[in-house]
């Protein structure tokens, strides 16, 4: 369920991250993504540094991307980054890349489990998790 949580980071295609082709090299997308997600994570109290310090890792188990339209160096372009809720120990987002003439260029979703600091899986929210849920009005 859309929780209502989003973030929408603007940045600009640089040279290096364009193929012979003259268009972005896929792999980009998905680092678009993470841009996004490390910019929600700050303004929402949610970041990898908070998840470290509180003695977890939120590791990506699941990445997809569905392009739409190309990108090319020199574009302005957005990402939207969503917070889907869910009750499992998990963090869902959801993406959605928009060009400057307001085109979707590529959406995509990410799964993040949480582990211990020594990688093995929780199985149950942590509890900052929780109190961040609730701090969200999400619980």
């Amino acid at each position: 369920m859309d929780s209502g949580l989003r973030h929408t980071t603007r940045f600009r295609v640089r040279f290096n991250e364009t193929d012979p082709l003259g268009i972005v090299w896929h792999g980009h997308y998905i680092t678009y993504f993470e841009d996004g997600r490390e910019a929600f994570g700050e303004t929402f109290g949610i970041s990898y540094r908070h998840i470290r310090e509180n003695g977890f890792l939120a590791p990506v188990v699941k990445c997809t991307c569905e392009y739409k339209s190309p990108l090319r160096h020199g574009d302005w372009a957005t990402v939207e980054t969503i917070f889907i809720n869910h009750p499992a120990a998990k963090m869902i987002f959801l993406y959605s890349i928009v060009n400057s003439k307001n085109q979707v260029v590529a959406t995509g979703e990410t799964i993040q489990v949480f582990t211990d600091l020594g990688g093995d899986l929780i199985l149950t929210n942590p509890p900052f998790f929780s109190d961040w849920k609730t701090q969200q009005g999400l619980l």
